[in-house]
């Protein structure tokens, strides 16, 4: 074969595999463009920020039983899309309490109230004051790519995590512990860091307790793992609630979507919805308005 034909030939091969390539990947405007989201989430794979149309949340006047973790987040994420100094922030406890759900409403409270409490942002057509990101736990190890995008924006980010905790031998709690406050980069001021975790130290107790018997210096080894939550300069504590607290918040979702049913029933098939379920949280609460809604013909809108 002549080199002319060789070449033709390469070059019918080379046209057929760039046909069959998928699109390249287009990177997500974060600064310039007009319909820039409020809320992403970090696809680390593809190294691109997938905007949000639709955040997953609920009004923060239905969160019941966590007033003071709720004004203290409040004001935190307040002073920091005000450009003013705020800490990162690891929420802890019990499950179902409204841990994630907390950060998305807090979220929501300040992109419709601006950073002064007022809609005078949005009447200008400004871009929403607060971005928030999701990273998922798998891919803390790509934080340091993230900031680099976001380093430079002009906007603030809270990036998310949830329900963030480290086993066995995962050392990539050491790059958290960097971004967070150790780097020589240090983290981006126009960057926080919300986490939810079930774990005060992100570690399970077994691991510290093994870490105290077999490590040639306990002491250091178990100091390592904890200091990672010393990053957060705020702690909210999570608990599970009473069984008012747990009808405080049944009776406000009932309120807020419209239920018709009477205290006196709501309340006894609430309870015999928590003792099947042998649990009293927010989570198992949503869950029986959604099974009440259900029942009633009542869409949850």
């Amino acid at each position: 074969m002549d080199e002319k034909r060789l070449e033709g030939l390469l070059q019918r091969i080379a046209d057929a595999l760039e046909r069959q390539a998928p699109p390249p990947v287009r990177a997500v405007e974060i600064d310039g463009a007009a319909d820039a989201a409020d809320a992403y989430v970090w696809q680390a794979e593809m190294d691109r920020l997938e905007p949000v149309a639709t955040v997953n949340r609920v009004a923060i006047e239905l969160l019941q039983g966590v007033d003071r973790q709720r004004e203290t987040l409040l004001e935190n994420t307040r002073r920091f899309a005000a450009g003013l100094p705020a800490n990162n922030a690891l929420l802890w406890g019990a499950r179902g309490m409204g841990k994630s759900s907390l950060v998305k409403a807090v979220h929501a409270e300040i992109n419709a109230g601006g950073n002064d409490g007022g809609n005078d942002g949005e009447k200008a057509g400004a871009k929403p004051p607060l971005v928030l990101v999701e990273i998922h736990r798998e891919d803390i190890p790509s934080l340091p790519r993230l900031l680099a995008r976001l380093r430079d924006s002009a906007r603030r980010f809270i990036l998310f995590c949830d329900d963030l905790s480290f086993d066995g031998q995962d050392a990539s709690y050491k790059s958290l512990k960097a971004v967070l406050e150790g780097g020589i980069e240090g983290r981006p001021r126009n960057v926080a860091f919300y986490a939810t975790s079930n774990r005060r130290h992100l570690m399970p107790r077994e691991m510290i307790e093994n870490e105290r018997s077999t490590a040639i210096s306990p002491a250091e080894s178990v100091e390592e793992k904890v200091s990672l939550s010393d990053r957060f300069g705020l702690w909210l504590g999570f608990h599970a609630c009473d069984q008012d607290t747990y009808f405080a918040i049944v009776e406000g979702y009932a309120r807020h979507f419209g239920i018709k049913i009477d205290a006196a029933t709501l309340q006894a098939q609430a309870n015999e919805w928590s003792i099947e379920r042998g649990a009293r949280s927010g989570r198992v609460a949503w869950q029986f308005i959604q099974d009440l809604a259900g029942r009633s013909g009542k869409q949850l809108d």
